[in-house]
């Protein structure tokens, strides 16, 4: 196997798309963050809220990392996993505003129209030390 049917071309993919949807590119178009975001998408927010596809696309316009010129998500340390065909598990850590997260996401791809979408998300808050 080789390109994006490969392990690493999989884990690249999904490392792409997980930083396309941190942007304020993605955050701040609804027909991006669909294209990113699985039909089945949760998320488990850093606050401990629940999210689905359709609460998450209508909060993300308003939500940080929105702005060109306001705070921005920081990524640092992601690996990634392929977990089995169509599936990469993605860890990392955040900073956006000072606060830190440790954040977990599983990428899904069921075919090739629709490409690596983001099926589940977690963030779980890093305490000040």
């Amino acid at each position: 196997m080789s390109g994006e049917n490969s392990m690493e071309g999989s884990v690249a993919e999904a490392m792409k798309r997980e930083l396309q949807l941190l942007s304020p590119a993605a955050r701040s178009s609804r027909a991006l963050a669909e294209q990113l975001l699985d039909p089945e998408f949760v998320e488990v927010g850093a606050s401990g809220r629940r999210w689905d596809r359709p609460s998450m696309l209508a909060a993300l316009p308003d939500m940080q990392g929105v702005a060109d010129d306001g705070p921005q998500y920081v990524p640092t340390e992601m690996t990634g996993t392929l977990l089995g065909p169509g599936l990469v598990h993605l860890t990392f850590e955040t900073v956006i505003d000072g606060r830190r997260a440790r954040r977990s996401s599983i990428w899904r791809k069921q075919d090739e129209e629709a490409g690596w979408r983001m099926y589940y998300h977690q963030a779980t808050p890093v305490p000040d030390a």
